[in-house]
């Protein structure tokens, strides 16, 4: 009993110490304007910023840029703190520090633009599926989300589908189907659209056929956009049928002949 109140004591002794310090040097930053005590004060509780950022680090970002922000709220709270209050500076530094982080998850970490009431119901969700998990050793299912937090499961679901614009992911990822097919989400959206090449077609016979006569490209759009038979093209601009039939084939040469060229310059 005496040795636990001992070291109680010493335990005690060194708080003391330790917050007589901390008001020291705050005095010499506020006061006096010494950079140098400011950067002690950064150093003595650095480790208060990196157990705050530790907190988010399951979130899928990186434990340096966490660290990064934790760390500019500690400095935010330093410039801000006021010892004439009589409060101890972790309190009024660990709320500065965490909305620091707060601040970043919801207005930085964001791949998409999500209203802000959505953002953060999606971190409540997410930070108390940390909880949970933490707790149980296993990820909570949704009725269980829903019943920690007093949400309906539809809210839980949305959070946890707002939480999805939260983080991107490259078309170029590997991707395994887990029936042994393998490849890149790029491979999983959409196939190659067949109709390319029938654009590319037209481009090229619409090039082409401006080196036709008038009377060439007309019977070529009356048979071949307009649908129209060549008994129908014959009584339009009055010809006979067999005459429609030979403008068409000598049309019909006159574009292949140049669509081959063009391909051969292209090649």
């Amino acid at each position: 009993m005496a040795q636990a109140l001992r070291e109680r004591s010493e335990r005690l002794a060194l708080v003391g110490e330790h917050t007589a310090q901390s008001s020291e040097l705050f005095v010499r930053w506020q006061e006096q304007g010494d950079q140098r005590a400011r950067e002690q004060l950064v150093e003595r509780f650095l480790p208060l910023a990196r157990k705050l950022a530790r907190r988010y680090s399951g979130a899928h970002e990186p434990f340096d840029d966490l660290l990064q922000v934790a760390s500019l709220g500690l400095v935010k709270a330093i410039d801000r703190f006021d010892t004439s209050r009589g409060t101890a500076f972790s309190s009024f530094a660990v709320p500065t520090i965490l909305g620091e982080l707060k601040r970043y998850f919801r207005d930085l970490g964001w791949s998409v633009h999500v209203p802000r009431g959505a953002q953060e119901l999606a971190l409540k969700v997410e930070e108390a599926r940390q909880r949970m998990t933490s707790k149980t050793g296993r990820p909570p299912s949704v009725p269980e989300l829903a019943e920690y937090l007093e949400l309906s499961i539809e809210d839980v679901l949305e959070a946890l589908e707002t939480a999805g614009a939260h983080h991107t992911a490259s078309l170029d990822a590997p991707r395994d189907d887990g029936e042994d097919e393998s490849g890149t989400l790029a491979d999983a959206f959409g196939q190659v659209d067949e109709r390319f090449d029938i654009v590319e077609d037209k481009v090229t016979i619409a090039a082409a056929a401006r080196h036709l006569g008038a009377r060439e490209r007309r019977v070529l759009l009356l048979r071949f956009v307009e649908d129209m038979t060549q008994s129908q093209i014959a009584a339009m601009i009055g010809v006979s049928q067999m005459q429609v039939s030979r403008i068409l084939r000598r049309a019909l040469e006159q574009l292949r002949e140049l669509t081959q060229a063009e391909e051969q310059v292209q090649a």
